[in-house]
């Protein structure tokens, strides 16, 4: 069981529909916060907030494309209207990383990751950070990186870029808020057992045996849940002299 660290707290998680989003959605719930279920995929994401209900929570579902400025305004706005605030949010929404490589680069899908991996990111802060800063009472923004924020991997051009770019933008937005209390963080996941990672290693033809311990220093894929237990501290007041910084969350693979 966890404490009530979110007690009465306003959350958004984008991408929160499955995988890591999902977690982190429940476990804020679980944490006492009410959460806002931000996602494209409407029949998942309100399977979400109907699980949080379940347990006795509070959430809602908006749908959301976080790389059109105007539906990451009227999710933020959609926030307010129903809960009164907002007081902290995770920026988890990201699309499947792109497939080839640099000299056969696809533009389109290119095109595709950073709209939504980067400039998605960029989109949430912006709105996030102007309704916490007409608070005046701060608040706290976690960007989920990738373990490619800092290692690069080949056929992934544009996805390492934007992940990179997602931890200049988490460095650039805590610079920018401190003065108004309001704390931007960054969690880099490394293999963890998503719907994402099984479809790519579906077409690799390979399994978690095979691969993990190339991965993970504990020989295993991650659970969603322990990258949410991450965000959770991050948003929560256990974190409340953190700003600017990164969490790793990839069994040492960053550090291999």
């Amino acid at each position: 069981m966890i404490g009530q660290i979110l007690q009465d707290k306003v959350a958004i998680v984008t991408g929160g529909a499955q995988g890591m989003g999902a977690a982190t959605a429940i476990l804020f719930a679980e944490a006492g916060a009410r959460v806002v279920v931000a996602d494209m995929n409407e029949a998942e994401g309100r399977a979400v907030v109907a699980s949080i209900e379940k347990a006795g929570g509070v959430a809602m579902f908006h749908k959301v494309n976080v790389a059109i400025a105007a539906e990451v305004e009227g999710l933020v706005r959609a926030t307010v209207e129903c809960f009164g605030r907002l007081d902290a949010a995770v920026n988890n929404a990201a699309v499947t990383p792109d497939t080839h490589v640099l000299s056969e680069m696809d533009e389109s899908q290119f095109d595709r990751v950073i709209a939504v991996d980067l400039k998605g990111v960029a989109l949430c802060l912006k709105y996030q950070l102007a309704q916490m800063i007409r608070q005046g009472q701060g608040g706290s923004i976690v960007n989920i990186g990738s373990v490619s924020s800092f290692r690069p991997q080949p056929t992934n051009g544009a996805y390492v870029a934007a992940k990179h770019g997602v931890i200049g933008l988490t460095k650039v937005a805590a610079l920018e808020n401190g003065e108004h209390n309001i704390r931007v963080n960054a969690v880099a996941p490394g293999a963890i057992d998503t719907p994402m990672l099984r479809n790519a290693l579906a077409a690799m033809k390979v399994t978690e045996a095979d691969f993990a311990p190339a991965l993970s220093l504990l020989g295993r894929f991650g659970e969603a849940r322990e990258v949410a237990q991450a965000s959770l501290w991050l948003a929560s007041d256990l974190a409340s002299y953190v700003t600017g910084t990164t969490i790793n969350v990839d069994a040492g693979y960053a550090n291999r």
